[in-house]
């Protein structure tokens, strides 16, 4: 059974198959959206506790990558049962830390399991090929993995984010190191407990905690072979520097905002449920929202009218009620920032 106790309470570096406390750096507090006060204080990761993830990733590897795909998406998939068994815990885990509404946390979740258990599925499929070369021979091409990836995640989708980049990697045969957001650091931690769980071995999973130096720490790092960013574009450029550096594989997922354009031939039920949508779900909180809302002149009125109908109907309060539509944003800042903004302009 998981231990739910120290998930807040830690230590939230998760090291060879364990929860270890940093040596060498500060705290950070880590404020939870839900109240506004002091969730738990976490210890910043230096140099010498990266070098030593990514010292247990590299010796991990040996063996994880000989292991059968087979062998490796079972083990996937059953991390994905564990976290079914352990769904209601981990869920307000993810309420305290992030602020999100109780109801969403669950619909998240589903993602993390279906993410595991494709990729569990999609691991004994992950083989090389043969081909016929001109003048009769033979060509073969062997699938291998590429080692030590390094992944930096976003605090929106805390468990989604890392599971989106741990599951493909691990189900490949690589080993990883992940530095989750400081401003929601505790579920991907909890994710190392269920891959234990599941019989995924000590080192192939690690999590070291941190700011922004912490995450320069790691990017730098010459031990890795592959980075994985989700976040802001310029966090991401700094990344794609440091991979430079080393020729490393990066991948980045970086912010964006989408404009949704309403005519005056759309179902207006439909749309304004889709701008409402687009710009609450997860308080707003996402990287395809919708903060640019563009109507036709001729229905500007009857649209605004009926988005206010419809979002006054909407219910901010405690994310762990399930009747919540609207939880807390992830800081006071944001929350400012948020309540700053001028909503609606109607142009000429």
């Amino acid at each position: 059974m998981l231990n739910t106790e120290s998930w807040i309470s830690g230590p939230h570096n998760w090291l060879d198959g364990q929860r270890v406390r940093p040596a060498d750096s500060g705290n950070f507090p880590n404020l939870s959206p839900r109240t506004g006060g002091l969730l738990c204080e976490v210890t910043s990761t230096g140099q010498a506790d990266v070098d030593r993830a990514v010292a247990s990733a590299r010796a991990a590897f040996p063996a994880w990558s000989r292991m059968s795909g087979m062998e490796r998406g079972r083990l996937l998939t059953r991390a994905a049962s564990i976290i079914r068994d352990n769904l209601e815990d981990i869920a307000r885990l993810d309420v305290m830390d992030n602020g999100k509404p109780i109801w969403e946390a669950r619909a998240d979740l589903e993602t993390v399991m279906a993410s595991l258990e494709y990729y569990g599925g999609l691991a004994p499929a992950i083989v090389g090929y043969q081909t016929r070369l001109p003048g009769g021979s033979w060509g073969y091409a062997s699938r291998e993995p590429l080692g030590v990836v390094g992944g930096i995640g976003a605090w929106n989708y805390p468990l989604q984010t890392c599971t989106w980049k741990v599951a493909p990697a691990l189900a490949c045969g690589n080993t990883f190191i992940y530095k989750p957001s400081p401003l929601a650091p505790l579920e991907p931690v909890v994710l190392g407990e269920i891959l234990k769980e599941a019989g995924v071995p000590d080192g192939v999973y690690n999590v070291v905690q941190g700011e922004g130096e912490t995450g320069a720490v790691l990017s730098r790092h010459q031990g890795l072979d592959k980075l994985s960013f989700t976040g802001s574009v310029p966090t991401g450029t700094r990344i794609m520097e440091a991979g430079a550096k080393g020729i490393k594989n990066v991948t980045l997922e970086l912010g964006g905002k989408s404009p949704l354009i309403i005519f005056e031939d759309a179902d207006m039920k439909n749309a304004v449920k889709g701008a409402l949508m687009a710009n609450f779900l997860t308080q707003g909180e996402v990287c395809s929202n919708g903060t640019r809302v563009f109507i036709q002149r001729a229905i500007f009125d009857e649209f605004v009218a009926e988005f206010v109908k419809q979002a006054r109907k909407m219910k901010a309060g405690d994310p762990l009620d399930d009747d919540t539509t609207i939880g807390g944003t992830i800081s006071e800042e944001h929350a400012k920032k948020v309540l700053g903004k001028n909503l609606i302009t109607k142009h000429k």
